[in-house]
């Protein structure tokens, strides 16, 4: 069977219109959205996750970092992949994203799902759950992650220049996860994400070098990593106990006054009711292990706005022209 010109363009027209809707909002996720269409897309996530971790455990709260980033502006839609285009700049430019990684894992995952499932799993989807598979093989929960997401076809920079800062205080922070419909609760468990990972010196610079509320044999320890007038690297752990174990020693430290960043310590000494809740993950991990599983789907449900065009992408780096 031969096909003529117009055919092809006949056929790549039904495929481009079967990739591309222009409405985000109008379905609800489901944990088996890609039971029919793609039934192998979790197995092969946790594939690639699970060599890559192998290689380089630092990947997994590199995975995390990126599907916070990418859910925070503008909803889960994976415009946090989009390289720059003559028609929008890329949020990979934005400050608070400079020292985002883990695009390429996402890249190497996207290309097998293509060859297994061509044009049937988006790049959203891809990043929920790898950074899901990315916690649990750091020891931490693992749940049933909702999909069917779509990918934006633009991207925002400036939306990415204004995720919550490293110095925002307990207020600030609050304005911040209401906006996006969490509240203080999520917003405390989802912090609990920096018991893995580190931190840039000019991140934590101001807090070990001018904050009170600080311990000091701690604030002393940093400040040999980044001293006053450091500006770059000085990589530091957000959890020096156990820094790539997904645990809840993160809020023992809070409790000690040891957190890294001021968001961080923001956290504790902000409320009776906060601070309870902060004690009581720093003593019962199991509470913390599955808050942090509700928030993580909770944030995985933010949707961009109606008006986002969307699609599945082929190339998470670029839309499909």
């Amino acid at each position: 069977m031969s096909f003529s010109k117009g055919s092809w363009v006949a056929l790549a027209l039904l495929l481009f219109a079967a990739l591309v809707s222009s409405v985000s909002g109008d379905h609800k996720l489901s944990a088996r959205y890609y039971d029919k269409t793609c039934p192998n897309v979790q197995r092969i996530v946790r594939t690639v996750m699970a060599n890559t971790v192998a290689r380089d455990p630092a990947v997994s709260p590199a995975i995390l970092r990126l599907f916070f980033h990418d859910c925070f502006v503008n909803g889960c839609d994976a415009s946090v992949l989009l390289d720059s285009t003559p028609f929008f700049e890329s949020e990979k430019v934005a400050v608070p994203n400079a020292s985002v990684r883990g695009y390429k894992v996402i890249d190497e995952i996207k290309s097998v799902l293509e060859h297994d499932c061509p044009a049937t799993v988006s790049c959203s989807d891809i990043i929920a759950l790898a950074s899901r598979d990315a916690i649990s093989m750091l020891g931490g929960p693992n749940w049933r992650m909702p999909l069917g997401r779509k990918d934006s076809r633009t991207a925002d920079k400036d939306g990415a220049e204004n995720l919550p800062s490293p110095h925002d205080n307990f207020t600030a922070l609050v304005s911040t996860f209401r906006e996006r419909g969490l509240n203080a609760r999520d917003m405390t468990a989802l912090s609990g994400a920096h018991t893995v990972g580190m931190a840039n010196c000019k991140n934590y610079r101001d807090r070990v070098n001018d904050d009170i509320d600080i311990d000091a044999s701690f604030a002393e320890t940093r400040r040999k990593t980044c001293p006053v007038g450091y500006s770059e690297g000085g990589m530091a752990p957000f959890d020096e106990q156990t820094p790539m174990k997904f645990d809840n020693a993160y809020y023992k430290d809070l409790i000690a006054r040891r957190g890294l960043l001021s968001s961080d310590q923001a956290l504790y000494g902000s409320g009776e009711r906060q601070d309870d809740l902060v004690k009581m993950y720093s003593t019962k991990g199991e509470v913390f292990a599955k808050d942090f599983a509700k928030a993580m789907i909770k944030m995985g449900n933010i949707s961009p706005s109606k008006e986002t065009p969307v699609e599945v992408r082929l190339n998470c780096r670029m839309v499909n022209w």
